[in-house]
């Protein structure tokens, strides 16, 4: 018999903005902090969780570091993307003003998102562990003079002011989440299927371009084609792949059939609707 917690887990403080992708995707769920992606995916497979809420990219600052080596390892499977645009929030201590703060702290990829405001007033960027660590470390001090840079979510949670919202540089920075399941879901269909994988290309000239062939003759739209080492070997080089379709579509199963020819290894990471904000971003474009 399955059992279900009804909980989604998720890497870092209650408040992080990974905590907000879990409220929006299932608000239904209970979010469960947890230290490490290691740990989201430990949480799942130990059926602590029934889902896990990942990071994989980034608009502004690119693809998350070491997640692409996890998730073919998870034994896991991607049943939904979400993107959450990334708002960022001054916080701080109750009844503070904007001109008493000195210092603002947050993880070194938020203070790089904000330089123009800081820059402004005159606030000098402190490098704290993560966005939500560094709200609940400034509620702990209660120094007026330290202020947070994090969603509004973790004022939230800790009791904090917030001084200004939506302070970060570039309006359009957006970080896109896989969620992950135990078990796939190859059943539901829209109009627009993902599907993911990643495969390894056979010791053979030209052997990429043949296999991409088989997408280019058959129509078939690849939205995202990353490579990177196996096991730190130069010459062991993995391809993580994001195709339009789902697997039982005509042109997306010859075109995977291909791709297999060339191949010494694909394993299929999961098949899932777009998120709606990639289909705003496509009329937009």
């Amino acid at each position: 018999m399955t059992t279900t917690t009804n909980r989604i887990a998720f890497q870092g403080e209650p408040g992080a903005y990974s905590h907000e992708a879990c409220r929006k995707a299932r608000p239904d769920m209970e979010a469960l902090p947890c230290r490490t992606f290691e740990d989201v995916i430990e949480a799942v497979r130990s059926h602590q969780a029934d889902l896990a809420m990942l990071p994989v990219e980034n608009s502004t600052y690119g693809r998350v570091a070491d997640i692409h080596h996890l998730l073919p390892e998870s034994g896991l499977h991607i049943v939904d993307e979400a993107f959450v645009r990334v708002h960022i929030s001054l916080l701080a201590v109750p009844g503070t003003p904007l001109s008493e703060v000195r210092e603002a702290m947050s993880h070194t990829v938020l203070l790089g998102q904000c330089r123009g405001f800081m820059r402004k007033h005159g606030i000098r960027a402190v490098t704290g562990a993560d966005t939500a660590g560094s709200a609940k470390e400034v509620a702990l001090r209660g120094q007026p003079s330290l202020a947070a840079l994090a969603a509004p979510l973790a004022g939230e949670i800790y009791g904090l002011d917030s001084l200004a919202d939506e302070i970060e540089d570039r309006q359009n920075n957006t970080t896109r989440f896989l969620i992950m399941s135990r078990q796939p879901d190859f059943s539901r269909r829209s109009d627009r299927m993902l599907t993911s994988f990643v495969f390894r290309v056979r010791n053979i000239p030209a052997a990429l371009y043949k296999a991409m062939g088989g997408f280019a003759t058959n129509g078939v739209n690849m939205t995202k084609l990353e490579s990177y080492m196996v096991d730190g070997v130069f010459t062991a080089t993995q391809f993580y792949a994001d195709v339009e379709g789902h697997p039982e579509d005509p042109a997306l199963q010859r075109a995977l059939e291909e791709l297999r020819y060339f191949t010494s290894s694909l394993d299929m990471l999961g098949v899932y609707p777009a998120d709606p904000l990639r289909e705003a971003q496509r009329s937009a474009d």
